[in-house]
């Protein structure tokens, strides 16, 4: 039998993440022959990027318009490189501007193949229409959060499943495996969250040290930030650790107290891990524009799945050191409040891994073998 010629394209970690996951799943299946783009995961797992995933590592409309012209020599690349692989199937990950620009060129030029995106875009907290409008692009969303799936049949958008996140783990989430005596920043992985978050966290960080001087601080990050996190960390004045590795940092999430981080994927994480959390986000201008025009309840992963305020939120228009530090010093006096948050990530845990009754959890490998077998039929 020939191997699955399958092309993939991650733009992020979270998605470089997610690839990897799909990768090592099919191939307890079926020979895999991978091409596309993608980060450490994905070349951990047999794939030769065309180019680096950090390219693509663009935010919004505004980014895309910045960098457009790079991106469209890059957009070129990767239809050259479909052209000429040919693959059974297409999986686009995340990226969303990136990947409609991609798969719209694709079917354009009459590729019929499936091709499928990982991760559902946010339709439900603005421009509802975006889900209709890439109905003719895809075959199938693979949706990470249980409610996506009846919001995009609801808003007349591509077929939907909801096959759960890598992070989640097989069993129990992460119990504490010592006192807990860390606090781990995660101010973000882009250029534009790094220089909006980095400087604020750093004098939460400060104030922290002050009050609380036994907490110690980590902050999980990428290979390709290690060195800039360490120049900028420095200035601080209080010791940071930097770890690019995801095994390290794992293991430091059951000694730590809570978490100042971004809002995106990274809470999913820190909830199966067992971290109590504070969620920030400073906006950029176009965010704040858009913002402004939205009923916007809940900014982290988790209130968004449970409904509720489970995890304090800060969305700012600029950095607000103190009242973060309000925050973390409520959570750090409070220790109702984080086991408050433990019994709330047990109940996000379970629902991320079963799924809803009408939409259960499925597997993304079978997804993705599912439209191949019919192109086969």
């Amino acid at each position: 039998m020939e191997p699955l010629r399958l092309f993939l394209l991650a733009g992020e970690a979270s998605g470089d993440q997610i690839g990897a996951d799909l990768i090592a799943r099919l191939k307890k299946q079926v020979s895999l022959n991978i091409a596309g783009v993608g980060g450490k995961s994905m070349t951990g797992q047999g794939l030769r990027s065309l180019f680096p995933m950090t390219d693509l590592s663009v935010m919004g409309l505004v980014d895309v318009l910045t960098r457009l012209p790079f991106l469209l020599w890059r957009l070129y690349q990767c239809l050259r490189a479909v052209e000429k692989f040919d693959p059974d199937i297409i999986v686009l990950i995340d990226s969303q501007e990136f990947s409609h620009m991609l798969a719209r060129r694709l079917r354009k030029r009459g590729f019929s193949k499936p091709i499928l995106l990982y991760v559902a875009p946010t339709v439900w907290v603005y421009k509802p229409e975006r889900a209709a409008g890439i109905r003719e692009l895809y075959d199938e969303v693979l949706a990470i959060l249980p409610f996506e799936p009846s919001i995009m049949l609801e808003l007349d958008g591509p077929k939907t499943s909801f096959v759960g996140h890598p992070a989640l783990p097989d069993d129990e989430a992460c119990a504490e495996t010592g006192k807990r005596r860390y606090v781990a920043l995660l101010p973000g992985s882009r250029v534009g969250e790094l220089n909006r978050h980095l400087k604020m966290f750093g004098k939460v960080a400060q104030n922290i040290h002050k009050k609380y001087p036994e907490l110690e601080f980590f902050i999980p990050t990428l290979d390709y930030l290690e060195g800039y996190l360490k120049a900028a960390t420095a200035k601080w004045g209080v010791p940071v650790r930097i770890l690019a590795n995801r095994n390290e940092r794992s293991a430091l999430y059951g000694q730590t107290k809570f978490a100042l981080v971004v809002s995106g994927t990274a809470t999913l994480e820190l909830a199966f891990s067992g971290v109590p959390m504070i969620v920030t986000y400073v906006m950029d201008v176009a965010q704040k524009r858009v913002r402004r025009q939205l009923d916007i309840k809940h900014i982290s992963l988790p209130n968004i799945i449970l409904g509720e305020g489970l995890v304090p939120e800060l969305l700012l228009e600029k950095p607000d050191e103190d009242a973060l530090f309000v925050q973390a010093d409520r959570l750090l006096s409070r220790p109702a409040e984080a086991a408050g948050q433990l019994k709330g990530f047990a109940r996000l845990t379970a629902r991320m891994r079963s799924g809803l009754a009408d939409y259960p959890r499925q597997d993304p490998a079978e997804r993705v073998l599912a439209h191949v077998r019919s192109c086969n039929e």
